[in-house]
């Protein structure tokens, strides 16, 4: 059983950028910051505080060098294109704005200007829950561990002997009591993070016939946040620095803290048995960059490191969106990859489209939809982190 203590949600460093290389991901975080905007709009409720979930506008800070120049370049372009606000800084700008940073080895810099910062993922999670339970919505404190179907021969699909079609009809819920409940559902939608493939799986997808043969190509993958402090690091205005080498770091309130990261090589991959954190990692992987870009990180001390679960999709660490094409009533949103906190408010709107249009309306995500898996047209984002 999943609790919100290992949701990946909680445990994410609750980014908010613009600056991805697709259309629908620059989309989507825009809308994403319009929502923060508009927060109290969209999610007070009658009676509560207004939600606060402590934005922090300083902005994103990606660094190339000259290999990655170009794309940096291509990607800014974009994003204004699409009315994202960002500036790009050769090293002597840079070193002007940011008089902490060593540019060696850098040749561009990207900066966002508006709309881009972090926020408490804790504090937004509370926020959906708190408003959702106000508009009538039960929580099922749980484990889902498999699906009933349900016979409909009067359905007919493509390559399938008439009669047989079989939908999905309820889902089989263990209760902490140990109760297993069956609920009845019209529409069911695959949002299960890190475990959406397994959900699948109940559904028979990536072990049936035919279109029930793929699977969705989602898992868990360990990344480390590790909290530093340095009395005399960067100041309050330092936007969330991304070096070339994925590396990244931003501030953490108002005591000389920071938090930092690195997704893992393909060959050091952690195990996800546990969230154990191994702190070598930040030894051998993440200070000796942090030093080298930022000199005042030559002495920090580590305060406090936790793990959390990227919901990673194997297929093009890119997000799956819409309905599944064999069962009539199932809709998947997951496989995000990192950016799913930011996008969720986004893809919440793209899925009720769906389901209440029955196409999307305002942000066109076709092209993420599960059919790319079947035509194998692999939709690649250049900015992961």
């Amino acid at each position: 059983m999943t609790l919100y203590a290992e949701a990946s949600t909680c445990l994410s460093v609750g980014g908010l950028r613009q600056q991805f290389s697709l259309e629908e991901n620059i989309k989507m975080s825009l809308f994403g910051a319009e929502f923060l905007r508009n927060i109290n709009q969209h999610l007070s409720v009658e009676g509560h505080d207004p939600p606060d979930v402590q934005f922090t506008p300083c902005g994103y800070l990606f660094l190339a060098s000259e290999k990655g120049a170009q794309q940096l370049e291509e990607n800014a372009k974009l994003q204004k294109k699409l009315g994202a606000k960002n500036e790009l800084l050769t090293p002597v700008k840079l070193k002007q704005k940011f008089p902490w940073i060593n540019t060696d080895g850098i040749a561009l810099g990207c900066h966002g200007l508006e709309n881009e910062g972090w926020f408490d993922p804790w504090s937004l999670l509370y926020a959906f829950k708190r408003k959702a339970l106000s508009l009538g919505v039960e929580y099922i404190d749980g484990e889902a561990i498999g699906f009933e179907f349900k016979k409909m021969p009067d359905l007919l699909m493509d390559g399938m002997e008439p009669g047989s079609y079989e939908g999905v009809d309820k889902v089989l819920v263990r209760t902490e009591s140990g109760e297993i409940r069956s609920v009845k559902f019209g529409i069911v939608i695959i949002a299960a993070g890190p475990y959406s493939a397994k959900v699948a799986r109940m559904a028979r997808i990536g072990t049936g016939d035919g279109m029930l043969s793929i699977p969705l190509p989602v898992e868990p993958r360990k990344r480390y946040v590790f909290c530093i402090n340095c009395k005399n690091g960067p100041g309050l205005n330092t936007p969330l620095t991304i070096d070339p080498s994925g590396t990244y770091f931003r501030r953490e309130g108002l005591a000389g803290n920071y938090i930092c990261g690195r997704s893992p090589l393909p060959e050091e991959e952690p195990s996800v048995d546990n969230l154990d954190v191994d702190h070598d990692f930040f030894d051998k992987n993440i200070w000796p960059v942090l030093a080298s870009r930022v000199p005042a990180f030559e002495a920090v001390k580590v305060k406090n490191a936790w793990g959390g679960y990227y919901e990673y999709n194997t297929y093009d660490e890119n997000g799956i969106v819409g309905p599944h094409p064999y069962y009539i009533n199932m809709y998947i949103a997951t496989g995000f990859s990192g950016h799913g906190i930011q996008h969720a408010p986004a893809v919440g709107r793209g899925v009720m489209e769906m389901i209440l249009d029955g196409g999307f309306e305002t942000i066109d995500l076709t092209r993420m939809s599960f059919d790319r898996l079947i035509m194998d047209r692999p939709l690649i984002e250049e900015n992961i982190v």
